[in-house]
């Protein structure tokens, strides 16, 4: 996982990223959990993702990279006028390419925060709280994300 999950704090996942992500998670756990004997016919037969994941008590691979990135929007908010936090915040200079728009990394923060009820509040000024901005990762590693 670590292999997988190196840089991920940067990343800003699109929904077909995020479920090629699970695609390759549960085919990781089922070659390490093998198949699973049947009790009815006898035989051999793969297992359902509830049940790889009934197995497998760590947080899902989605959950490691949101809370990740929730940590490291909390570091860089924090750091004060440097390069990585005006690129956290800034916006890009002249004309974008055709097509829908890119989704960025505080787009995606945003986004998790909404989908865990604190859509009200900034990011920005929540990071400064060190205590809540904390327990707001704990609760995205814990309990926030399918």
């Amino acid at each position: 996982m670590s292999v997988v999950l190196y840089g991920c704090e940067t990343w800003s996942l699109t929904l077909r990223e995020e479920h090629r992500l699970r695609v390759f998670e549960n085919r990781l756990l089922r070659r390490i959990f093998r198949r699973k004997r049947d009790e009815v016919t006898g035989g051999w037969r793969e297992m359902h993702n509830e049940e790889l994941h009934n197995l497998y008590s760590s947080p899902s691979i989605i959950r490691m990279i949101k809370s990740r990135r929730m940590r490291w929007a909390g570091h860089v908010a924090k750091m004060g006028e440097t390069n990585a936090y005006r690129i956290l915040v800034g916006k890009a200079e002249g004309k974008r390419p055709l097509g829908e728009t890119r989704r960025r990394f505080v787009d995606n923060i945003k986004m998790d925060l909404r989908i865990m009820g604190w859509d009200g509040m900034d990011c920005i000024d929540m990071t400064q709280d060190r205590d809540q901005w904390r327990a707001l990762v704990y609760t995205v590693m814990n309990l926030g994300f399918p």
